[in-house]
């Protein structure tokens, strides 16, 4: 039996759009085993937007057939669309610095089969024994430096590389090197970040000892796609945990980690199911 198909879409909102999907896929005898949608009123400068996740299994028809065919039904509606097999790992690079809490939770999670990528390489400005502790197995590491100098260099070396790996998408598993404009241009939409946030936010260095100070009373943190507004991306998934005063700033350090970890395995659970539709600014997510 053929592997089911996730078929997402996107399109300016108008009666009839899910009675044609579903006709589409009735008419070729495809049986529907989840679907969502949501019809946004109120963003896009008062354009009402169409959205649609649908799991659905072929019944023996090609996805090349299928996606033929749906591509005249999706001009007629002016449809932003995606058909993928729903059980493929997504090509991953996975980016790290010094921190690796974030990559040893990935590659777990990898492992164990609860995370469907399928890891292209991992790469770090620094090189292999002061970036990760963990065993890697065959996963291809690769160092490269940056500097303020070489930035550019790097950074076409980290698009060649992106490129040769056929990579679906690149996780910044708590990578401290900000993206220039450009690559954060060329990796639009399929790179996901994680960072800290904190109400308020503190920046720099030492961002759990500044909220420490300050006596706050959650943490958190943020997983978005990477723009060139720092920090500022759609964002994918959050989550936050109680302060008391009887935390010290080691103790933030070692939750902040934790919620960092979880934060960012979903971010990418999420991407890699298509659960993640872009809507101009921000981010329908469709949970399952």
């Amino acid at each position: 039996m053929a592997e089911p198909l996730i078929l997402t879409l996107a399109c300016p909102d108008r009666p009839g759009i899910t009675a044609r999907v579903t006709g589409f896929l009735f008419e070729r005898n495809c049986n529907i085993l989840d679907a969502q949608q949501f019809n946004d009123r109120a963003s896009n400068g008062g354009e009402d937007r169409f959205f649609m996740r649908v799991v659905f299994d072929p019944d023996g028809s090609t996805p090349e057939a299928l996606r033929t065919d749906f591509a005249s039904l999706a001009s007629d509606f002016g449809m932003e669309w995606k058909m993928a097999a729903e059980d493929r790992p997504r090509r991953t690079i996975i980016l790290v610095s010094k921190f690796d809490h974030c990559l040893v939770d990935l590659i777990y999670r990898w492992r164990t089969g609860e995370l469907a990528i399928d890891p292209a390489a991992i790469v770090s400005n620094h090189p292999r024994d002061a970036a990760i502790r963990v065993d890697i197995g065959d996963i291809p590491f690769h160092h490269i430096p940056v500097t303020p100098d070489t930035k550019p260099k790097a950074e076409a070396a980290f698009r060649t590389l992106a490129e040769e790996t056929d990579a679906e998408l690149v996780v910044l598993a708590r990578y401290m090197q900000v993206f220039s404009d450009e690559q954060s241009a060329h990796f639009a939409g399929r790179c996901i970040n994680i960072h800290h946030s904190f109400l308020p936010g503190f920046k720099g260095a030492r961002p759990y000892h500044q909220a420490h100070a300050r006596g706050v009373k959650i943490i958190g943190a943020t997983a978005h796609f990477v723009t060139a507004d720092l920090d500022e991306g759609p964002i994918i998934h959050q989550d936050v945990e109680r302060i008391t005063h009887a935390d010290s700033p080691e103790d933030l350090v070692r939750k902040g980690r934790d919620i960092e970890r979880r934060v960012l395995a979903e971010a990418v659970r999420l991407f890699v199911e298509e659960r993640v539709l872009m809507n101009a600014g921000r981010t329908v997510v469709f949970r399952g």
